[in-house]
Formats: structure tokens, C-alpha cells, sequence
């Protein structure tokens, strides 16, 4: 029995639907669903907007004013905050901690979760302070800082190597690495000058070998897969699109799309892609998913993805592009064909735009040299029948 097809393509059928002046069978016909089956998620849809919008309108006159006087009382309170803030930090000569106002504050009556919430520090920390002001840890930090503080004082021209030698000498031991991150954290650096570092982050380990090495060729769909992520500008701030192409036939078997670049992007595309693969009977395990070395791709999240589905890993070399040029190719002809074509004033329009593109464009009419002038969705239809029929 074929399973349901992802949410989010539910989801971004219905808007594309709802958006377009298009008819139901040709929405459904791009998409690749039957007429009955847009029909059955548009009624889904209706039926949740109708049950959240009823729900929300319920309630009584007293809840209502319930909740007016709660929400008064809390602004109270946050005024109380600000202005009791904004004196203690004007004051001079003060250590601008601010974990004592908000031990002052709930001595007067304002809870520490508001408090915490206003200042935007968290309480975990604050309540660790409050159990014990000065840890151990500090005590010890600020006895090593008044040592190279000293011996800095008498020798503005010692480096941190040398502070240490003087703070040892007064009974202070310490790491070599220790001291240098106490002189910089104060800025105590020798009067000759200070030895600066490198800007550049190193890139993190890869999780997988690289299996493909450019070898961009499959024989059996659901073999080999590629995945990256590109971003584009709205008005509204950047958007991220997280595609898995299949090399055999170049469809875009799954995608992912949201305001964010986090590991979860990422993992929905990829369990978009298991799911559909899934909706239309076929098995995804064994198939090697090929990326770069990006941390949306090496996160503990999507590794654990690919071990559930029974799926093996690959990544290419840091800055090089070309081992996943295959993937490239496909951003170069969005890019091209979508992002650039206009500016965009929402995230929702673009993404709108960049859906229909791929459903119905890029899969369904524009045919590909390499597939012998077919397009993703007819290469697999044919080819798959050839094969059943050869078995």
C-alpha cells in the first residue's frame, strides 16, 4: 500500500493551488497527483483553518478580563524593570553585574522569570549565582589575574610568557595557555606589540567518506543521491532551499525550504525525499547521500536520518566545488530561472515561485540532453517500465 505523501509538499500543493488562477487538474497534473487527491487536502485544510479559527474566538467576558488584568499587572512589572535597570546602570564606579537587580527585584515582588525575560539573561546561570556569588573557580581566576596583573604593571614591556614566569615566582601556577587568555581577555600586552592570530575558522572533520569522487553517474534510480543548500534575499530577510536530486534521472526526489540554515532543513529534506520514494513503492535503502562538508550535513540529526532509513554518506573536500558540480548545475538554472528573475517582497512568494518551478517546470517540461530529451518525471517512467518489463 503506498504511503502518504510529506506534509510539506501537502502544504505547498494547497498554497500553490490557492495562489495561482490555475484549475484543480492542471495543479494536480503539474504536481504529479490525481484531481481527487487535491481535492481531498484542500477540504483537510479547510476543515483545520475552521477548527482553529472557532476555537480561538471561544471564551467568556470574564476570561477575557481575566487575562487584561494579568497582561496589565505583567506591564507593570516590566516597566518596573526597565526603569529600575536603566537607574542601576547609569551609576558610576559600580560593577555592572546584573544579577544583583534581579535579586533586588524579587525581593520586591517582580518574578525572576520576568525579570530574566526583560534584561533577556537566563535564570539558570542567575540561580547558580545565587547560591554561591563566587565560585571557587573564580576565586582562583581572580588570584592568577592580580598576579600577572602585577607583574604586568612593573614590566609593561613582558609578553604573557614572561607574566607567567613572575606570577610563578609569586606563588601563582598556571598554564602557559591560561595566562595568554587572561592577558587577552584584559588586553595586558607587552609595549613591542602583540602577535595576532588568524581570522579564518578551520573547517569541521567530514562524518563520511567520499564515495562519488565526481563520479555523477547511476544506473538504477534511488542509487545515488546529491544534496546542498543555497540561499536567496526577500524583503523579509534570506531564504533557504535544502534539495536531494537523484542522479539517474535528475528529478528532485525531495526539498526543503525555510527562513533558517539549521541541521533540521537538512533533515526534512531528507525524510521529504524518503517519503516520497516511499509514496511511489520503491526502497531507498542502500542509496548513498552526497554532500559537502557543511555542518547542516555533518549534524548528529541527519546522520542518525540516514542510519533510521538503512541509507550510506559521502562528502566531498572543503572548497572544492566541483565534487558536487552535479548539484551545482541544478542551484545555477534556479538561480537563473527563479531567483534573479525579479525582487522578491516575501518569503511565502518565493517560495510559491520556487515550488511551481520544480513541480511543474523541472520536472514535468523541460526536457534534458543527458535524458535523451526527456523530462526527470518521463525518463523514470520509461525506464522503469523497460526494466519491469526485461525482469
Amino acid at each position: 500500500m503506498p504511503k502518504a505523501f510529506p506534509k510539506e509538499f501537502r502544504e505547498d500543493v494547497v498554497r500553490v493551488y490557492r495562489d495561482s488562477d490555475a484549475s484543480m487538474a492542471q495543479v494536480a497534473k503539474d504536481f504529479g497527483i490525481s484531481a481527487s487527491c487535491l481535492k481531498r487536502w484542500l477540504a483537510i485544510d479547510e476543515r483545520n483553518s475552521t477548527r482553529s479559527s472557532g476555537s480561538s474566538t471561544s471564551g467568556s467576558e470574564s476570561d477575557a478580563l481575566r487575562e487584561a488584568n494579568k497582561r496589565i499587572k505583567l506591564l507593570e512589572q516590566e516597566n518596573e524593570v526597565l526603569r529600575r535597570a536603566a537607574a542601576y546602570l547609569s551609576q558610576a564606579h559600580l560593577p555592572k553585574m546584573m544579577y544583583p537587580l534581579v535579586r533586588e527585584l524579587a525581593a520586591d515582588g517582580v518574578p525572576v522569570a520576568v525579570t530574566c525575560r526583560v534584561l533577556k539573561i537566563a535564570r539558570q546561570p542567575y540561580y547558580r549565582w545565587l547560591k554561591c556569588p563566587v565560585t571557587d573557580a573564580e576565586l582562583v581566576a581572580a588570584y592568577r589575574a592580580n598576579a600577572l596583573f602585577d607583574a604586568h604593571r612593573d614590566d609593561p614591556e613582558f609578553g604573557y610568557r614572561f607574566l607567567l614566569d613572575e606570577a610563578r615566582e609569586a606563588g601563582e601556577e598556571m598554564a602557559e595557555r591560561t595566562a595568554w587568555k587572561i592577558c587577552s581577555d584584559l588586553g595586558w600586552w607587552s609595549v613591542f606589540g602583540k602577535k595576532r592570530g588568524r581570522n579564518g575558522k578551520k573547517p569541521g572533520p567530514p562524518v563520511h567518506d567520499d564515495l562519488v569522487e565526481r563520479d555523477f553517474s547511476a544506473t538504477a534510480p534511488n542509487t545515488l543521491w546529491l544534496a546542498d543548500i543555497t540561499e536567496h534575499w526577500t524583503r523579509e530577510g534570506k531564504l533557504y532551499v535544502c534539495a536531494i536530486k537523484d542522479v539517474y534521472s535528475n528529478r528532485i526526489v525531495g526539498y526543503s525550504i525555510d527562513s533558517r540554515m539549521k541541521s533540521r532543513i537538512a533533515v526534512a529534506a531528507l525524510n521529504n525525499a524518503v517519503a516520497h520514494r516511499a509514496a511511489e513503492g520503491a526502497d531507498v535503502a542502500g542509496c548513498v547521500l552526497h554532500t559537502d562538508r557543511g555542518s547542516q550535513f555533518r549534524s548528529r540529526k541527519l546522520v542518525h536520518q540516514l542510519n533510521r532509513h538503512q541509507m550510506v554518506g559521502s562528502m566531498g573536500r572543503v572548497g572544492a566545488a566541483g565534487d558536487n558540480a552535479a548539484m551545482e548545475s541544478f542551484f545555477s538554472l534556479l538561480q537563473k530561472n527563479v531567483l534573479d528573475r525579479r525582487v522578491w517582497n516575501t518569503r511565502e512568494e518565493l517560495r510559491i515561485a520556487i515550488v511551481t518551478w520544480i513541480e511543474r517546470t523541472y520536472h514535468r517540461r523541460r526536457r534534458q540532453a543527458a535524458l535523451g530529451r526527456l523530462t526527470p518525471v518521463e525518463y523514470e517512467l520509461i525506464m522503469t517500465t523497460t526494466a519491469t518489463q526485461a525482469a
